[in-house]
């Protein structure tokens, strides 16, 4: 409806199909009419690509970006922030799972009275899977994010949890880890959107509010550095701007709808006045990645540091039995709020580190159909081992560090269809022959 309402300005495109057939479609947004990705990467065009309903139970996403939609459209051409950017909307990442529609599927969640379902029609959660990219759904989103290049993404989630003032959580990474040269202005355009959803009436946060005890508020809040299989986790180590966007669970849904759609505001505004900024400050990241053999790469982080004292705007509190579960039970009292004085941890150090090989890795040719598909899926180059023609010397084997496992052991339940198992053992030298069909993935490379 909309692109056909405004033919110049917005486009709208199907990049996906879901597991159960059903299109995924992304709304594009340019008052000037850049509404491709070739046009808009001539341009030197900044791309911001938000979505709504990854988790299909938390629909706040797709309703705050189509109120905002039709409040840029309705403006000037020439004043809009839709002149100096475009945005790539997808309202519902999780299609199938928004499809599977009915009530008490978010339990905790202050309406709509029903809602989607958090996983996909396979029953796997596609904010665990831009790593390993198993789904349709997120090979799509891959694809859909290689060919525009966005220099901010942006997920939108509502909160599970405890019951508390805060309106809104919003995380930018690289912040607290991944590119030096981009961390700087993680931060500089995390100060400036929190200062402005405060200035409009929100009470924020810029850390991912969940207690480091469950169901105990005193023990108090912790920074995190999301993984690769999570939205800013994957965006970040790409090198772009990633946001994590938590209404709250237990605000009522206009109310969180109008939080987000803020939100949204507030970094279009940023993207719209520093986008080229942004960019040349990626390009630059891009490049130090190209001087990555050698050097060590934190994987995991941890809590550094004595914590600082925090004042948090909670409410009173009691703590009782479950007479159903029969477990700890936490009630909270909206009508007596509270300034909790809590710790909250603020340093990250690196739990996990590898030191990053000097040419790269070498995948032997019974893996390589499997590993070359996601490598192309995440923008990654690689070189397959020629067969050697008829009558000339074989290869000789290389110099390399293979890793071989000592032990293991079998987690005692699967996560996400898959059966998890942790390895103890060592990297060794050895002679490997370079087998035809292998491939050779450098690590000096943009995502290395």
């Amino acid at each position: 409806d909309l692109a056909t309402s405004h033919p110049r300005s917005v486009r709208c495109i199907q990049f996906g199909q879901t597991p159960q057939g059903r299109p995924m479609f992304a709304v594009v947004a340019s008052a000037d009419g850049t509404l491709s990705a070739q046009a808009a990467h001539q341009k030197g065009r900044p791309v911001v690509l938000a979505q709504g309903g990854i988790h299909a139970g938390e629909v706040d996403g797709k309703d705050a970006g189509f109120l905002l939609l039709r409040q840029l459209l309705a403006q000037p051409a020439a004043t809009s922030l839709l002149s100096q950017l475009t945005f790539v909307f997808v309202p519902v990442f999780n299609v199938d799972g928004h499809e599977h529609f009915g009530p008490h599927q978010r339990p905790n969640q202050v309406g709509p009275e029903q809602t989607g379902w958090r996983t996909n029609a396979q029953r796997l959660n596609l904010n665990r899977d831009y790593a390993k990219a198993e789904t349709p759904e997120m090979q799509a989103m891959l694809q859909l994010l290689g060919e525009w290049n966005p220099i901010l993404y942006v997920d939108l989630h509502v909160t599970d949890g405890a019951q508390f003032q805060t309106d809104i959580a919003v995380q930018i990474e690289p912040r607290l880890a991944g590119s030096p040269a981009l961390r700087p202005l993680g931060h500089e355009v995390s100060t400036k959107v929190h200062a402005e959803l405060r200035r409009a009436g929100l009470k924020t946060v810029d850390f991912y509010p969940n207690f480091r005890t469950a169901d105990d508020p005193m023990s108090g809040f912790a920074n995190g550095v999301a993984p690769p299989r999570f939205s800013t986790g994957y965006w970040a180590n790409r090198n772009r701007f990633a946001v994590l966007v938590e209404a709250h669970s237990w605000k009522p849904y206009k109310e969180r709808v109008a939080s987000t759609q803020k939100v949204l505001h507030a970094l279009l505004v940023e993207a719209a006045a520093q986008g080229p900024r942004w960019q040349k400050a990626a390009q630059q990241a891009d490049q130090d990645d190209l001087r990555l053999p050698m050097q060590t790469v934190p994987l995991e982080f941890a809590e550094d540091g004595p914590p600082q004292p925090l004042q948090f705007p909670g409410y009173a509190f009691t703590v009782d039995v479950s007479p159903i579960s029969g477990g700890r039970r936490i009630r909270y009292d909206p009508s007596r709020p509270q300034t909790w004085q809590i710790p909250f941890y603020a340093g990250l150090k690196a739990k996990t580190s590898v030191t990053a090989p000097g040419f790269g890795y070498l995948v032997p040719p019974q893996y390589a159909a499997l590993v070359s598909s996601k490598l192309r899926l995440h923008g990654l180059r690689f070189q397959v081992v020629p067969e050697q023609p008829a009558g000339t010397a074989a290869t000789p084997p290389v110099q390399a560090q293979v890793f071989r496992a000592l032990s293991r052991t079998f987690k005692p339940e699967p996560y996400e269809g898959r059966q998890l198992v942790e390895v103890q053992g060592r990297y060794q030298p050895e002679s490997v022959s370079l087998q035809p069909g292998s491939l050779l993935v450098p690590v000096a490379q943009p995502g290395g």
